[in-house]
């Protein structure tokens, strides 16, 4: 029985990295964001986890070349590799978000259009990861859908698996651990039309 596109994220990219890399913009156009991401990392420290790095452009070099220390997990190890080759210096995994290796703590976690291919359930799971990740005053920020559900696209032929919570839960997740929320936009029109959650954790 063929696995359900829920469980074939990881293995769309791995087969279709080299295709990836060639859709992803580079135009940055997430730049107001990541601007926002790095206003709101503490004083203390640039060290960066971004979860689901892909092949580490734009957003991971752009994070190194604001100064950040990045660490970089991707489930599809063709992503990793190429982000390695690019970046020696930096820190890159190849793990499931779901299953980290223990990674240490953060001053900021970036989920960038990699925790919405995850399953509501797992997304749940996830906000007490976040929190473990983080010191006090990291910046989180992730993207999103924006109603309870699953959504299903297309890459390369096949399924492309999306999942989302509802905007009050999410809220209520980032609360219960220790995250105040900065910023919230849904379908930012500057941005591709990303819904885009920004916090900070206590």
């Amino acid at each position: 029985m063929p696995k359900p596109p829920s469980d074939t994220v990881i293995d769309l990219y791995q087969a279709h990295a080299a295709v990836w890399e060639t859709l992803r913009s580079q135009s940055l156009m997430e730049r107001g964001w990541m601007e926002r991401f790095l206003t709101a990392l503490p004083t203390a420290g640039h060290d960066v986890l971004d979860l689901g790095c892909g092949s580490g452009k734009p957003l991971g070099a752009y994070l190194i070349k604001q100064g950040c220390n990045v660490t970089g997990v991707d489930g599809a190890a063709a992503m990793v590799d190429t982000a390695r080759a690019r970046f020696p210096a930096q820190r890159w995994i190849t793990a499931d978000m779901r299953a980290l290796p223990p990674l240490g703590k953060f001053h900021g976690v970036l989920a960038w259009h990699s925790f919405f291919h995850l399953p509501p359930e797992d997304q749940r799971l996830m906000f007490k990861a976040f929190a473990d990740l983080s010191h006090a005053g990291a910046a989180l920020m992730f993207t999103s859908g924006t109603e309870l559900g699953d959504a299903i696209g297309t890459f390369e032929g096949a399924p492309l698996y999306h999942g989302s919570l509802d905007k009050t839960e999410y809220r209520n997740l980032l609360q219960a651990n220790a995250f105040e929320l900065i910023r919230h936009v849904e379908r930012d029109p500057a941005c591709g039309g990303a819904t885009v959650w920004l916090a900070r954790k206590h």
